[in-house]
Order: C-alpha cells, then structure tokens, then sequence
C-alpha cells in the first residue's frame, strides 16, 4: 500500500511535523505499507478561487501550483491526514488543499491523526465529514494525540513510556494502520474489478 501523509499545518514551530514522522516511522515498521510524508509547506497554493467546483467543471483550467500538489497526491492508496486543531476546527491552509481536489482521493481510504487541545479530537470530526464529501472512504479509526510537545521529538521517535503503554497513541496509531491497510487492499481490489 503506497500511504501518503499529508502534513496539515505550515506554521512555523509545528508540532505536526513531528507528528507526521512519527507515523511514517510507524508505517515503515508495517508490513505492506510504503509511506510517504505529503508536507503542505512544499506546495504552496492560492486561495480556492475557481469559478465552479473541481467536480463540475469539465474546462477547469488548473493553476500550476495546484496541478503540483494534485499530481503529487494522486497516485497513492491511502492517506493519513496530520492536522493539529485550530479554532476547534482544522488549518486554513488543509481545507484550502482539500477545496481543489476532485477525484484524487475517490474510493480511497483516509485516516485522521490530530493534536492539539483534547488531542485535536474536534478538528478530526470535522476533518471526516470534509474527506467524506471528497468521496474518500474515511475509516473510523483516529488518534487523536494529547501531550505530544512531550510525547514525541523532532525526528518522530516516541517516548519510551508511551510506546510501552498498552493504551497509548502508538497502540491506536498500530491498530489505525492495520485497519487502513485492510480497507486499502478492499477498496483496491474493488477498484480493480
């Protein structure tokens, strides 16, 4: 399974990041999984602007920035999208990149992995519904991650007491994987027929 994660914030000092690596790592340790950070900061786009939607408009002239980020995303079989929670909610800059997809992320798996205030838990409720109308097909599994200024360091290695607690985010980041890769070899084979 060929899994981007996408990496939704672009601020500076983001804890995301971090995050993000430390589910690519976990990815790695994952038989079946090849995954790939997606970070948002490399494709800088401008605000949502097209005079009809993606998924309407048969003559949609793209702009370059976003025909980068498009091409860049189309190819895998699943996501997993690292969000922190802004305003109870997800980050400008991902619900912009999400507005210009149209068939990109169709019949495909998606996950959720938050942070923030209540580990992000809002945002990733609002996250599923925006994946859901992209017509990706949002597993129920999510982590959402509290304490990760502490839990996690910049090259995404987890603290040894949260790896060894049965309870854990990287207990529910293992078993996100395992039932993404599940619906990821499903779907495909669906696809396929």
């Amino acid at each position: 399974m060929k899994l981007a994660i996408i990496v939704g914030s672009t601020r500076q000092a983001r804890q995301t990041l971090k995050q993000a690596k430390w589910v690519e790592k976990t990815a790695q340790e994952t038989d079946g999984i090849n995954p790939q950070i997606i970070d948002l900061a490399d494709y800088p786009m401008p605000f949502f602007n097209e005079p009809i939607s993606p998924r309407y408009n048969p003559k949609r002239e793209i702009d370059p920035s976003v025909k980068k980020w498009l091409d860049a995303i189309q190819d895998f079989d699943a996501y997993i999208f690292v969000t922190p929670e802004y305003n109870h909610s997800i980050t400008g800059v991902l619900k912009n990149a999400i507005d210009y997809l149209t068939t990109e992320l169709n019949r495909k798996p998606s996950a959720i992995v938050s942070h923030g205030s209540v580990g992000g838990a809002r945002a990733s409720v609002q996250l599923k519904e925006i994946l859901s109308e992209s017509r990706s097909v949002v597993i129920p599994n999510a982590v959402a991650f509290l304490g990760l200024v502490d839990g996690v360091d910049d090259q995404g290695n987890i603290s040894p007491e949260l790896k060894a607690n049965p309870y854990s985010p990287q207990a529910a980041l293992n078993m996100l994987l395992t039932e993404l890769k599940w619906y990821s070899d499903a779907l495909a084979a669906a696809r396929n027929e």
